[in-house]
């Protein structure tokens, strides 16, 4: 009998899916995939528990954007008063770390990052009510039937659902980290449009190498097709690498390996999600032969683990419940012998033989064995908790197997506050979510969690203060941009990755810019435009608010158009003189009679008087020049005025010599 039958049986009322929201798109998009179950809509927080009293619910979707109390609080509290339902919360990334703790514990289910998409809701509904029916069939059909259970069989309901929410928070880890990876390319259509586009370089341009082009092209168009790797020669990853030894300075075929990664790891994903996961191993088992160092390989091989452990514990739990208890030893047999340990292996055959007590005690002993290596959790089916968890499914009234529980709980404990000790909030959080695997108590995680946010905000505040001071440093230095990893450029960086919002960040970013704009002005008056421009650059490049670039980069202008205007040469009799001096004429040249020109460019300065004063020609050479000189040098004039402002501006005069001049 399933569960809907066995609802049938017992005059149950179907249950709902009841959404606490304001968001019409989600709304309307849970209606078109969740068309099994009737929706009931909530409006108001005050009205959701009368809601679900009302209408039965099995699963429960959050929108935090409609919740005015503390989601987290919110989660504990309804989970404690209907602990059957199943949550699902809707929300921004900020959002979900705040139900870091009640996701780890499997308070909630899954988060959906808004805005959603039709394909995810139906994933994670789907997934939701799978979750409802496997925590809750047994306990419907045991109601319908109004037999009770076999007390060896069936652990204790609150240890059931913290191990099946414990892997579930793991899988729900696992989206996490992939969707941080993936946000900016968006829809698998939007990454086949990243692809198309790959044929050109970062600036617009395409390449010179048309061998390299064409192979780029036909990679692209195989990752569209969907031929990430088959068929052989015309796939895309094939074509990428041949792409990447042919031009390796051009980013492009590394981008498009990339993307190929992340279409197969997000179909691992997918599968995971869906309760594949030998499906998802085969796909990551490809994905690790194109790049076996990728971290999401590495992390999705360890969640596909996590999985297999799941699933087989409950394979062997059902076959145990229905008192068929060699096919559940049968089945950690065969667990063991997958999990590649020899020792298992070889002792395969005398367990195969021995009865329940004796396999329990065999557990036990690999448990304890694992427990002193300190493989706790990992690697996945050869740790203690699995063979504690395999022991509790066949005995989970033995005292020996309660008594191991404890022990590993305490270990697990033990190394979460080692952790925090140690100031590691990452190790610890780690720690966290295995001890509620394992069935810690919901008091002691709280503390946990407490204690490792502490550290968090104190590891946090201690980097802050450490990014600060090497920035102050090296603005005190001048150091603003260069060198590029040991500057305040560089720090500000550091602190705006930490925590952009902090005040230590904002002020720092003011003081970088404010030098940054000061080096401008500097650069303008030097007339030295090209590296005002680059000033400006950095200032924008860090953030530096548009209101205190414009006027400069007017600045900039203005100084560049003058500067052109002042090298501009005009006759001198377009100024107005204020002062002459006439010019000496050169006795010899009097005695002999000598005539002649002298050409002079000269500067009038802003203040009216001349300088940088040159000879331009003379003819004759080397008889007038000096004379001319110096009586140039006496002239004044009035400044030069452009928009009302005092520039200098440079002139050309002719100076003649002649008898007449000179009687």
């Amino acid at each position: 009998m399933n569960a809907a039958a066995a609802r049938d049986v017992v005059d149950l009322p179907p249950e709902s899916l009841v959404v606490l929201t304001h968001d019409v798109e989600l709304l309307q998009t849970l209606r078109a995939v969740a068309t099994e179950h009737e929706i009931s809509t909530v409006g108001a927080e005050s009205d959701l528990a009368a809601h679900l009293l009302d209408d039965h619910a099995g699963v429960a979707v959050l929108d935090t954007a409609a919740i005015t109390s503390p989601v987290g609080q919110l989660a504990d509290r309804l989970k404690a008063q209907f602990p059957d339902l199943v949550l699902v919360v809707a929300g921004n990334v900020n959002d979900q770390s705040q139900l870091a703790t009640q996701i780890t514990r499997g308070t909630v289910y899954r988060f959906l990052h808004k805005p959603v998409s039709e394909q995810r809701v139906r994933l994670f509904v789907n997934a939701a009510w799978r979750r409802h029916g496997v925590e809750h069939a047994e306990i419907i059909e045991a109601t319908a039937s109004g037999l009770r259970r076999p007390q060896w069989v069936a652990p204790k309901p609150s240890k059931k659902n913290m191990i099946y929410l414990g892997a579930a928070a793991g899988v729900l880890l696992l989206m996490l980290v992939i969707w941080l990876a993936t946000r900016n390319s968006g829809t698998p259509q939007a990454a086949d449009a990243g692809a198309s586009a790959g044929s050109t370089l970062p600036g617009g341009a395409r390449s010179n190498d048309a061998e390299f082009e064409s192979l780029l092209a036909r990679a692209d168009a195989a990752l569209r097709a969907g031929a990430l790797v088959a068929p052989p020669g015309e796939n895309a990853v094939e074509l990428y690498r041949l792409a990447l030894r042919r031009k390796s300075d051009d980013p492009r075929a590394a981008i498009g390996i990339e993307r190929v990664m992340d279409r197969l790891l997000n179909s691992a994903e997918k599968a995971l999600l869906e309760d594949r996961p030998e499906e998802a191993s085969r796909i990551v088992d490809i994905a690790r032969t194109i790049e076996p160092d990728h971290v999401r390989v590495a992390f999705l091989t360890t969640q596909i683990g996590k999985e297999r452990e799941r699933l087989l514990l409950a394979q062997a739990r059902k076959a145990a419940a229905s008192g068929k208890v060699e096919e559940a030893i049968a089945v950690l047999d065969r667990a063991s012998i997958t999990g590649g340990n020899q020792q298992l292996v070889e002792a395969r055959n005398e367990i195969a033989q021995r009865k329940v007590d004796d396999r329990v005690n065999d557990f036990l002993r690999r448990a304890t064995e694992r427990i002193r290596r300190n493989a706790l959790v990992e690697p996945a089916q050869d740790n203690a908790r699995f063979y504690i968890e395999s022991a509790r499914a066949i005995a989970p009234n033995d005292a020996n197997v309660r008594t191991a529980q404890r022990q590993l709980t305490d270990r697990i404990v033990a190394q979460a506050r080692s952790a925090i000790s140690a100031g590691n909030a990452d190790d610890a959080e780690k720690w966290i979510q295995a001890a509620g695997e394992a069935g810690v108590s919901q008091g002691d995680i709280n503390t946990l969690s407490r204690e490792t946010q502490r550290v968090r905000i104190a590891t946090r505040a201690e980097s802050m203060a450490k990014l600060s001071q090497s920035f102050n440093q090296r603005l005190a230095q001048n150091r603003l941009v260069e060198p590029a990893n040991d500057s305040a450029k560089f720090f500000l960086a550091q602190l705006s990755q930490a925590e952009a919002t902090h005040p230590s960040t904002v002020l720092a970013r003011q003081a970088l810019g404010t030098k940054l704009l000061d080096e401008a002005r500097g650069a303008i008056s030097r007339q030295d435009f090209a590296a005002a421009r680059r000033w400006m650059s950095e200032a924008r490049e860090i953030g530096v608010d548009e209101s205190g670039t414009a006027s400069i980069d007017r600045e900039i202008t203005a100084a560049q158009t003058n500067a052109q205007r002042a090298n501009e040469v005009v006759l001198e009799r377009a100024l107005t003189r204020t002062r002459y001096s006439p010019p000496e004429y050169p006795e010899s040249a009097q005695e002999k009679g000598t005539v002649g020109w002298v050409d002079i460019v000269f500067t009038v300065h802003t203040d009216g008087s001349v300088g940088d004063v040159t000879i331009a020609g003379a003819e004759p050479a080397g008889i007038f020049e000096q004379s001319a000189l110096a009586s140039v040098r006496k002239w004044r004039y009035q400044p030069v005025l452009r928009e009302g402002r005092p520039v200098e501006q440079r002139a050309r005069v002719r100076i003649r010599f002649s008898m007449e001049d000179s009687k």
